[in-house]
């Protein structure tokens, strides 16, 4: 019996080392902590109304008994307006998405520098202690502090999760457009299978039941992480990754800013109805509690739809993603125009579904360009682009139950619906700046043909060994001039890469003959501005026909080896 166990061990351990099976094994991992942490989003919706307005009766009996305990039992005692409870509602959902807003900024760059990961972990980790919390909170304010808390989480979880699947699916578009639509998939089955879920057991079982069934799921989701990647043992590998670009910095590409506002606005709808549609529900249509419930279930059909029209598209017309998004946005916002004029449950169920279709074709079609547009504008690592992605969902999500309430108190529901349908209508347009995207190439100028270029057999080429130096200098203790012995090193080999182009076949023939008939004696170890300087100074002419720069590239390397082995600093 025991043979046998280690013997499927043996087989399992094996079949993680093929590269597509651990990939197909993360896609999973990733889906299932997305469609946790939008299940964690909503599964409140049902309960936290009920179950605050409980602890406000509480409260108001003991004030009750408290004073008639005091005599006072023909005065008034304190109560709790239903204004003030609405607020502490919204305020309670919309904490999660406020605080994963402002730790995005800071999320994404950690992800670029250690990896996705150990990033992932740390979501899932913070994600089960705060879903334990929440389970076991008895007051407003253990409530607050947990909601805040998984919004710390998602804001790894959530952004390292869709940037691993952009890295390990990167080879091709098409491949990279299927897995980021299964997990939208997994996104939207989570957001809207969680009010009845959550319903379903709170009535059943009590307010501890579907946090602790959430929280039981991350746990084993973190543990088969920690069994197919090992993140603290791979840290190493992500020294040759280049270091990617900041947030602020991706931001002002313009290309990217018209996506992340696109995905903003497209929504806006979903998130400010979800707070404000109960209500209006039961004054208009006289809607019953599981019809409540009920309301957004049946769009979860047309979201996997649109998803899967997306990708197929993708397929055969990929230079017209920008085109989808935009189709996608004014479906969105005529739907919207047309939920107001529902007076039936069946009635309704058309313009949410048609809201859901949209968001689907919006978010497949863009979240990849994202990854494609930092492949040939930016460097190729995807933890802050995708952070700007979930900022971008996190803006709409932390206005929507603070906002979408006082607006309707106010202006009124069809107001409310009318604007966000015009907005998305309007800025449909905006996306034809995207639809000379999939012409734009990778910058391939002299200098990069050379230091970029990697070997044949996937060896590090010169321009990882030169970027890298910096951080191997620093962890060894070298001076703390190497940056600029790197930038004097670029000059050098660039210097040399273009000198082959007017020196002459007669020049470097003289040269490797002085250099044939003197013996050179054996160079001792120098540091990194002594190198750099030499190789400024002491350029040597290469043969028009190129045969010369593989040796010099070669040398160079074995250069920068030496110096990875621990040069002295003079």
């Amino acid at each position: 019996m025991e043979s046998s166990s280690n013997g499927v061990a043996t087989k399992v351990r094996e079949a993680m080392r093929d590269p597509k099976r651990q990939r197909s094994v993360m896609l999973v991992i990733v889906c299932v902590a997305l469609l946790l942490d939008n299940m964690l989003y909503m599964v409140i919706v049902p309960i936290i109304p009920d179950y605050l307005a409980g602890l406000e009766s509480e409260a108001e009996a003991e004030a009750k008994a408290q004073a008639q305990a005091r005599g006072n039992g023909t005065g008034a005692w304190p109560t709790i307006a239903p204004v003030n409870l609405d607020v502490k509602i919204g305020v309670l959902f919309a904490s999660k998405a406020i605080l994963q807003l402002a730790v995005n900024p800071l999320s994404g760059p950690f992800i670029d520098r250690v990896g996705y990961d150990v990033p992932l972990l740390i979501g899932l980790t913070v994600m089960f202690l705060s879903t334990c919390v929440f389970a076991f909170a008895e007051s407003y304010g253990t409530l607050f502090a947990a909601r805040s808390l998984q919004g710390l989480g998602s804001a790894f979880a959530d952004t390292s999760g869709i940037a691993m699947i952009a890295d390990r699916y990167g080879d091709e578009e098409t491949e990279r457009s299927r897995a980021l639509g299964l997990a939208l998939a997994f996104i939207s089955f989570g957001s809207l299978v969680a009010p009845p879920f959550g319903g379903i057991l709170y009535e059943l079982a009590g307010k501890r039941v579907p946090f602790l069934v959430l929280a039981c799921v991350c746990l084993a989701d973190g543990c088969l992480l920690l069994a197919v990647t090992k993140p603290f043992s791979t840290r190493i590998a992500r020294q040759n990754v280049p270091a990617g670009e900041p947030v602020h910095r991706l931001i002002m590409d313009p290309y990217i800013a018209v996506v992340a506002g696109a995905l903003t606005v497209c929504n806006i709808p979903l998130a400010f109805l979800e707070p404000t549609i109960a209500g209006w529900m039961e004054s208009t249509m006289h809607a019953t509690k599981w019809q409540m419930g009920m309301a957004w279930l049946p769009s979860f059909f047309p979201h996997v739809l649109g998803v899967y029209v997306t990708v197929k598209l993708a397929e055969r017309y990929p230079s017209m993603q920008w085109f989808y998004g935009a189709v996608g946005m004014l479906i969105i916002g005529a739907s919207s125009c047309v939920v107001p004029a529902c007076k039936t449950f069946a009635q309704l169920m058309l313009p949410l579904c048609g809201i859901c279709f949209g968001i689907a074709l919006v978010d497949t079609a863009l979240l990849p360009t994202l990854a494609f547009l930092v492949d040939v504008r930016h460097a190729s690592v995807y933890g802050s682009v995708y952070a700007i992605a979930d900022i971008s969902y996190s803006v709409a999500y932390a206005l929507g139950p603070v906002v979408a309430g006082n607006i309707v108190h106010t202006m009124g529901f069809a107001q409310l619906n009318l604007g966000m349908g015009l907005a998305n209508v309007l800025y449909a347009p905006t996306l034809l700046a995207l639809r000379h995207v999939c012409q734009i190439k990778p910058s391939r100028s002299e200098r990069r043909i050379l230091l970029d270029e990697e070997e044949e057999d996937g060896s590090a080429g010169l321009y990882d060994a030169i970027r890298m130096e910096e951080p191997r200098a620093k962890r060894k203790g070298l001076c703390a001039d190497t940056s600029t012995a790197n930038s004097e090193t670029y000059n050098a080999y660039t210097a040399n890469a273009t000198a082959h182009s007017t020196s002459t076949p007669n020049t470097y023939t003289a040269n490797n003959t002085n250099t044939a008939n003197t013996k050179t004696p054996k160079t001792p170890k120098i540091s990194t501005n002594t190198r750099a300087n030499t190789a400024r100074t002491t350029t040597t002419p290469l043969p028009a026909d190129g045969s010369g720069l593989d040796a010099m590239i070669a040398s160079s390397r074995s250069q920068s080896e030496e110096e990875s082995s621990g040069p002295e600093c003079i």
